[in-house]
């Protein structure tokens, strides 16, 4: 009879501690802020740096769904996500102009590069024009890596083709559907051309990259993000206010601050240039 009551002694102990798991679990007072955000800026380690001040300060963790652009917009609408940190204009004026976002600011900026092999068979190195830039790649069918995501970066792209009045296809064009980071190393096997955010080509150059940026400058390169609160009303899993004021914080002068500082030490220069600081 010992063993039975032995047995059943300790199914009820395991029992007892799943279920004190599980209270414990569902009554956590630390709640989830998704943010749906880009490739680039978890790629360039910017959010690391940054989010765990916030997290420590509200008591919160924040989620980090690192996506393209356009499927961020989509996670947003869908009420998949709380708050949006994003680089498309146009399509973050639509989405607003939607009814699915209920504020939208400015954030900081960058800059968007044309990279490619020393080398550089198509001779577009130092030209400050991006859509010319693109047109000698064309016609030299010199490797070209799409991100094809529907990213910021990959509408940027596809802008640029069409102000070079370009439908880029043949061999030489190669649709990846990858984001920033997978989409410069596959660039760089093949030896390529690509499009890519300057904060993370820098950082995977810091790693061995061999890739060098050709064209910049070009006013079209100017790459800024906003940042989206998603409207309540896509239902109750919507952390309104803890949005509003990760918001508040991103904007707040001293994170401002640190947002245009981070890169210099690495780099001799800011990867992003913020749009709220102090006078």
């Amino acid at each position: 009879m010992r063993r039975p009551i032995r047995l059943l002694l300790r199914l009820f102990f395991i029992y007892a501690v799943l279920l004190a798991g599980c209270i414990g679990r569902a009554s956590d007072p630390q709640p989830v802020l998704r943010l749906a955000t880009t490739t680039s800026l978890y790629d360039c380690g910017l959010l690391d740096a940054l989010l765990p001040d916030f997290e420590q300060a509200y008591g919160v963790r924040v989620q980090v769904i690192a996506v393209g652009t356009g499927q961020a917009l989509k996670l947003g609408a869908d009420g998949n996500a709380d708050l949006l940190l994003v680089h498309a204009p146009e399509q973050e004026e639509a989405f607003m102009a939607a009814g699915h976002g209920v504020r939208r600011e400015a954030v900081m900026h960058d800059e968007f590069v044309v990279i490619g092999p020393a080398s550089d068979p198509a001779g577009i190195r130092g030209l400050r024009d991006v859509a010319a830039a693109f047109r000698r790649i064309a016609q030299a069918q010199a490797p070209f890596v799409s991100r094809g995501d529907e990213s910021g970066t990959h509408l940027l792209e596809k802008r640029i083709w069409q102000n070079a009045g370009i439908e880029p296809q043949g061999e030489w064009y190669l649709s990846v559907g990858q984001g920033m980071g997978e989409t410069l190393t596959i660039a760089d096997e093949k030896g390529a051309y690509t499009l890519s955010d300057r904060p993370t080509y820098l950082t995977r150059w810091e790693k061995g990259l061999r890739l060098e940026i050709l064209v910049e400058g070009d006013p079209l390169l100017d790459n800024l993000y906003s940042v989206i609160v998603i409207h309540p009303d896509k239902g109750p899993q919507i952390q309104a206010r803890l949005a509003e004021e990760f918001v508040d914080w991103l904007l707040s002068p001293p994170v401002q601050e640190r947002i245009g500082a981070f890169g210099r030490d690495r780099f001799g220069e800011p990867l992003f240039f913020p749009l709220h600081t102090s006078p």
